[in-house]
């Protein structure tokens, strides 16, 4: 376990009341919005909200791909598929694709950012 010290730093009766009003707002430790800020370190309330965005990107998804299966059972049932929906399908198809490696990368991106 490592040791702990302490740093004393003076600023004004104001100061430490709006950094105390970000704490608050926040929902971190003083301690912890200075240490994250002098080590550009991603804050606790912007890891919280990162994750949660992470989970909703995924719960959209979940959804497409629902929607994807239910598509493909459709057409098993009825052994048939209209060119036209054929094509309107598979364009719809190659744009989620894109949008999965788009966010794939957006996530490589916040992923670097939270291990800092």
């Amino acid at each position: 376990m490592e040791n702990k010290d302490y740093v004393k730093i003076r600023i004004s009766c104001s100061r430490k009341e709006n950094w105390k009003k970000v704490c608050t707002e926040k929902k971190i430790s003083l301690t912890s919005l200075i240490i994250n800020s002098v080590e550009s370190r991603i804050l606790d309330d912007e890891r919280k909200r990162v994750l949660k965005f992470i989970e909703k990107q995924d719960n959209v998804f979940v959804k497409i791909e629902t929607n994807i299966n239910q598509v493909a059972r459709i057409v098993n049932a009825q052994k048939f598929i209209a060119k036209k929906e054929l094509d309107d399908f598979l364009d719809k198809l190659s744009e989620i694709i894109i949008l999965k490696e788009r966010q794939n990368k957006i996530f490589e991106n916040i992923y670097t950012l939270l291990s800092k």
